[in-house]
């Protein structure tokens, strides 16, 4: 167990639970500064997080799919639950990243295992989050499916890029020992 694990874990936990969280959120974060500045200078906007609370919304209600989630009632609050439920799918994801990479992966950070995961990570709503808004499996639903397609890996390689960041970063933490 490297110290960075050791040094954030919390007591009844699984010990990269925590580095998960640290992860998890910086790497979503810059996968959202990422898509700001792609909206900001190249004007190319990035997934409504208020339809993701709205699809969350409707499920107690027993509604899966929607057809398209634009068309379906607001929820009240959808907009925080969709950027709550974003950042705790990215701890999620880099939780899963760190089971598969080892815990080797904390005390050397390299690229290319991030990455990769990164891009593994669209398969999430390629066939789940894609269908259930009602644009079909990997976007084929919209009026220009390459382009959805496009922005959907670059947005999971940025996360993927991300998570790296944030392991390097954490290897500057004073604790990290490597």
């Amino acid at each position: 167990m490297s110290a960075l694990t050791q040094s954030l874990s919390l007591p009844l936990f699984h010990p990269n639970l925590a580095a998960a969280v640290l992860l998890g959120i910086d790497a979503t974060a810059f996968m959202d500064i990422v898509a700001l500045l792609r909206q900001r200078l190249l004007g190319i906007a990035s997934l409504d997080y208020a339809l993701v609370g709205r699809w969350l919304g409707h499920l107690p209600r027993g509604t899966l799919i929607h057809r398209p989630i634009s068309h379906s009632a607001a929820i009240r609050g959808e907009a925080a639950l969709g950027w709550v439920a974003h950042y705790v799918i990215g701890v999620i994801f880099a939780g899963v990243f760190l089971a598969l990479a080892g815990p080797h992966w904390l005390g050397q950070p390299t690229l290319l295992p991030a990455l990769g995961f990164g891009l593994l990570t669209v398969l999430a709503p390629f066939l789940v989050l894609q269908p259930c808004l009602g644009a079909g499996i990997a976007a084929r639903q919209t009026p220009q499916p390459g382009t959805a397609r496009l922005r959907s890996l670059f947005a999971h390689a940025s996360f993927g890029l991300g998570l790296w960041l944030a392991g390097m970063a954490a290897t500057a933490l004073p604790w990290h020992a490597g």
